[in-house]
This record gives C-alpha cells, structure tokens and sequence, in this order.
C-alpha cells in the first residue's frame, strides 16, 4: 500500500510538501563532505572516502534507517518532473565528482595531493550541495542556475586525467 501524501504527513516525515522532495538525501553527499574535511588531520578516512558509493534518491532512501522511507519514494516519484530532474542532475554531478576525487586519490595513495583533491572537490561540492537543498526547499527552477554544471564537469575531467 503507498503511502498518503498529505502536506502534514509529508511535513512530519521532513519532507518539503511542496515539492515531495527531502533534505535527507543530502546527507549522503554531506557525509563524503565530511570526509573530505577530515582527510588532513585523519588520513584514515580516505579508506572510508574511496569505498564511498554514490547513490540514486530512491537507493539513498531504500538502504537508509530514515523512518518515513517509503513516504520519500513515493512523494519523489509524485513530485514535479522537472525538480526531480534538477535534483538529480545535480546528484550526478556531485557523484562524478566525488567517485573521481576517490580514484585520483586511490592513485595518489597517502601523499600531499590528497589534501589538494580534497579541497578542489569540497570547493565544488559544497555549492552544488546548497543548489540542490534550494531544489528540495523549493526554490523557483529559473532562480537555481545550473552553468557552473559545465565548469564543474571540467573539473570532474581534469580529476579523472590526473
């Protein structure tokens, strides 16, 4: 049985009645954020950034303890098409990047350019991050400008050339 998507059902589950979207799903990105924060002061965590894995919305919530899961999959398949789509064109940015910042870093094992990895990945992440929490909270598609997405996918291939 799918779950009722009232505003005040989706509200109590934090998930943005307007657009069926959750700031949830940002916590799988948050968490590789963290990592890559915590890499110069414990390079133990590039084991834990390496085996990193990203994931879709709906796997994110599948795999996740997010008590109101079901309710989050089922308001995102409800949800306008075209932020479903912003979101996940974000989210597949922000995979590429960190799936390429783990493999230039598995290739550079423990040395210095993990640090500058990291901090070439945290300076495109985080605002790509805040992007897809205005898509959530449902900021205006018109006011979410995506061109940095060109930039970034240079980024990303200058990371996977290294």
């Amino acid at each position: 049985m799918r779950p009722a998507l009232d505003p005040r059902s989706l509200a109590a589950a934090n998930i943005n009645p307007h657009t069926g979207l959750a700031t949830d799903y940002l916590n799988h990105f948050n968490e590789a954020i963290m990592m890559l924060e915590m890499l110069p002061s414990m390079p133990d965590c590039i084991d834990d950034l390496i085996a990193w894995q990203p994931l879709s919305y709906c796997e994110h919530f599948a795999a996740s303890g997010f008590t109101h899961r079901e309710l989050a999959i089922a308001a995102y398949e409800a949800a306008r098409p075209d932020m479903r789509a912003q979101l996940d064109e974000l989210a597949d940015v922000m995979n590429a990047i960190l799936v390429s910042t783990g493999e230039a870093m598995r290739k550079a094992g423990a040395g210095g350019a993990t640090g500058r990895l990291a901090e070439e990945a945290l300076n495109r992440l985080k605002p790509l991050v805040a992007r897809a929490g205005a898509v959530i909270n449902g900021a205006a598609a018109q006011d979410i400008v995506l061109a940095e997405t060109d930039v970034t996918q240079a980024a990303v291939d200058a990371l996977l050339r290294r």
